[in-house]
């Protein structure tokens, strides 16, 4: 284990850089590491992402600000892991609204997009939207998924449940947790039909 990366553990916070990283965002990873978490998330460039779980075992949420290209992860009103998105292009927009987490596969081929690999799939909706690892350039590139990096994709996976309520919002730009959401009725209506179907 380098200096660098002991001295982050010692922070209790894991900065992850992607690939081919410079020394230069190696240091600025470090400078990141010695934020407090909040000021950490506004600082982190593509691929990156910042975790800090306090382990107090209060019930995770998740909020993805589509006007930062971020994904917030709080335990009760604690922010404890933040990283960039790449939410859904013009065209295929990531639908807004307060979702649970109905499905997970760690690995998970796409029935839409010829068998694309979505590792650690969180599915919000049955018409087609998860979050999952996939590239992640900073800006939306999806079709209508909300990817994040690898590394951060498999952490969040290990600490939702089903049910684990996401908020997709374009007014959020991280910070203290939003009020608390109620997952939106029609969302919900319209889960439950496809749930029932896909019973049949």
């Amino acid at each position: 284990m380098s200096g660098m990366a002991r001295s982050l553990k010692a922070y209790g916070l894991a900065i992850v850089l992607g690939m081919g990283a410079t020394p230069a965002l190696a240091s600025s990873a470090a400078a990141i590491a010695a934020m407090p978490i909040e000021q950490a998330a506004t600082e982190l460039s593509p691929n990156q992402f910042v975790w800090k779980d306090n382990g107090s075992g209060e019930p995770v949420s998740i909020v993805i600000s589509l006007i930062e290209q971020r994904a917030f992860v709080y335990r009760g009103s604690t922010m404890i892991a933040a990283t960039t998105i790449s939410s859904g292009k013009d065209g295929k927009d990531t639908p807004l609204g307060t979702y649970p987490i109905l499905q997970k596969n760690a690995v998970h081929k796409s029935s839409l997009y010829n068998d694309a690999s979505m590792p650690f799939m969180q599915r919000l909706t049955w018409d087609g939207i998860a979050i999952h690892a996939g590239r992640n350039p900073g800006f939306p590139d999806s079709h209508g998924c909300i990817r994040v990096p690898l590394g951060f994709a498999k952490q969040l996976f290990g600490v939702t449940t089903l049910g684990t309520t996401v908020t997709v919002t374009d007014d959020f730009e991280g910070g203290a947790m939003p009020a608390e959401a109620v997952v939106d009725q029609e969302t919900a209506v319209a889960n439950l039909a496809q749930s029932i179907s896909l019973q049949q």
